[in-house]
């Protein structure tokens, strides 16, 4: 197996498959709950890669997907590149922080690219909670004519 690069140490503990459920809303949408698979992987190169799932919780339909990687700096900043099948590609800045259960990675989006089809997308905030044996996930946005970033996802998670 390969080692894992020195940089990556302080998000050593998201690796792995994660599953669970969560619930989203937003004021375009009806509320909805989900079931969410994330997975992080390496290669030994200085970054996570990421890759997430989302069905329906009741009928198993796939609501959501994204591919991205998780770069580690050197200075303890971390750095996000989202790509969805939707057409929205997300660039994100942010900290990893241990705690004493865990870390918390956050992340504020620094560019949002949009293909000419894509629902608008203007900023994007996330957050990983890992605590213990449990990882949550949550996700902001300002979009579809909302200005201002407004919560819509938050899963729990365990391996």
């Amino acid at each position: 197996m390969v080692e894992l690069h020195p940089v990556c140490e302080p998000l050593a503990a998201l690796l792995g498959t994660w599953r669970g459920s969560g619930e989203g809303s937003y004021p375009t949408i009806d509320d909805f709950a989900y079931a969410e698979e994330l997975v992080f992987g390496h290669v030994g190169k200085p970054f996570l890669s990421i890759i997430q799932r989302s069905r329906d919780l009741l009928t198993g339909e796939p609501l959501h997907g994204e591919a991205g990687y998780l770069r580690a700096l050197p200075d303890g900043a971390v750095e996000l590149t989202v790509a969805q099948p939707s057409g929205i590609v997300e660039v994100n800045v942010g900290t990893v922080t241990k705690t004493s259960d865990g870390l918390v990675v956050e992340l504020e989006s620094a560019q949002v690219g949009l293909t000419p089809s894509a629902k608008s997308v203007t900023a994007v905030r996330r957050r990983l909670h890992l605590a213990g044996e449990t990882l949550v996930s949550e996700l902001w946005m300002a979009a579809v004519g909302e200005a201002d970033l407004i919560h819509h996802v938050r899963a729990e998670l365990s391996q």
